[in-house]
């Protein structure tokens, strides 16, 4: 098993910086992962780490958003750890489809829903100080 672990101040900025590392360290240790199952993977952490960003901001909470990648040979893990305020994924508001012109109305959220669709398994921990999102890849042959 190998791990790569990345801090970063909980700035927009620092996103494509995150995708880079996500990609790196992915694609050199589990060189058997398609590029099309990579590209999605990075999708799903990139919706992680800006509802992470979005949480600390809204809660002026201080630290780093921390991002850690877990391979093994049946999977990929990355988990998104942040220091907001914490929330429960089931009572998030239920938006219209997006074929739904009502959904017009609305800016923002869809990332759940896009990480539950990119990733093979993803799973909140919220806790009073912060909330954790683990997004899974299997690898091929698993």
């Amino acid at each position: 098993m190998a791990v790569v672990e990345l801090e970063f101040p909980a700035r927009p900025a620092y996103l494509s910086l995150v995708r880079l590392v996500v990609d790196a360290a992915v694609g050199a240790l589990a060189p058997g992962l398609s590029p099309a199952r990579l590209d999605d993977l990075k999708i799903a952490v990139t919706e992680a780490c800006s509802n992470a960003i979005e949480a600390q901001e809204t809660n002026w909470s201080e630290g780093p958003v921390t991002v850690r990648c877990t391979v093994d040979d049946r999977e990929v893990r990355v988990e998104v750890i942040d220091r907001g305020a914490g929330f429960d994924p089931d009572e998030v508001e239920t938006l219209p489809a997006v074929t739904d012109p009502r959904r017009l109305r609305h800016e923002s959220g869809l990332g759940i829903a896009l990480m539950r669709t990119l990733a093979d398994e993803v799973s909140f921990t919220p806790a009073p100080d912060g909330t954790r999102v683990s997004l899974v890849v299997r690898r091929p042959g698993t």
